[in-house]
């Protein structure tokens, strides 16, 4: 059965927190309110959660994106980013973004599978003096 992928709404908000359970809880019921989280679900059951952040107010960033480990490799994140990039595009964004810790080798590679490009490096911005690598797709 192919997941159904939809923007999560208010009455969402106990599946959202399970799996963003470290974003602040009000925070995340706006967000839920202005189609900022993406969800993919299979029989009811959450299996993907993508969150839009937007940088300067105005740049769409990928918050978080995560998979059920159990529904992997099944093409969801796939799904996940483009229906976000199908409504970005249609709001007149060009370009997504997204990043991963320097130390992270499979989401950097899952970007560079699904079209997104390495832009830079910052050095340091994580805990413990991990630098983050910023991606940057084309709608």
């Amino acid at each position: 059965m192919q997941p159904a992928i939809r923007f999560g709404e208010p009455e969402d908000f106990p599946k959202a927190r399970e799996v963003d359970p470290h974003f602040d809880p009000e925070f995340l019921r706006w967000k839920l309110s202005r189609q900022e989280v993406i969800l993919a679900e299979s029989e009811g059951v959450l299996i993907g959660y993508l969150r839009l952040e937007y940088i300067w107010s105005t740049v769409p960033y990928i918050g978080l994106i995560i998979v059920k480990e159990s529904s992997r490799a099944q093409g969801i994140g796939k799904k996940l980013l483009a229906f976000a990039s199908k409504h970005l595009k249609e709001r007149g964004h060009r370009y997504l973004y997204s990043s991963s810790q320097v130390n992270e080798a499979e989401p950097q590679s899952w970007h560079r599978h699904v079209g997104f490009e390495e832009t830079g490096i910052v050095s340091g911005i994580n805990e413990g003096g991990i630098g983050e690598v910023f991606f940057r797709k084309t709608l």
